[in-house]
């Protein structure tokens, strides 16, 4: 089995139910093609750098999954044609850093405390 990161981009305008189905569905795809999802996260809704399909802005998920080639293979054509995803992007890693949460929210008082 292979370690991947996989990160998918949803229209700016979908609901957070729909955002929840868009998990579930995925995360249902790895799993029944012998798949493990390790860690998902929410990133939430993020600037575009530039405008995509007409979207300034786009809903970040973000996946860690232990699978391997066959499962990305069906998961990304099943995005491909998805009309509410915007863009899809999988890299193959050697380690998953489950420790750090890059889009945490910081509280701005201790950034300026310091």
């Amino acid at each position: 089995m292979n370690l991947y990161e996989h990160t998918i981009i949803a229209r700016q305008d979908i609901s957070p139910s729909q955002i929840k189905q868009l998990e579930e569905k995925y995360s249902k795809i790895v799993e029944k093609f012998d798949g493990n999802i390790v860690k998902l996260e929410n990133w939430g809704l993020m600037n575009l750098s530039y405008l995509i399909k007409k979207n300034k802005k786009g809903n970040y998920i973000h996946f860690k999954i232990k699978a391997n080639g066959k499962t990305i293979s069906e998961l990304e054509k099943n995005e491909k044609i998805d009309k509410n995803l915007l863009r899809y992007l999988t890299v193959r890693v050697k380690k998953f850093d489950l420790e750090t949460n890059y889009f945490k929210k910081v509280d701005e008082k201790v950034i300026l405390d310091n």
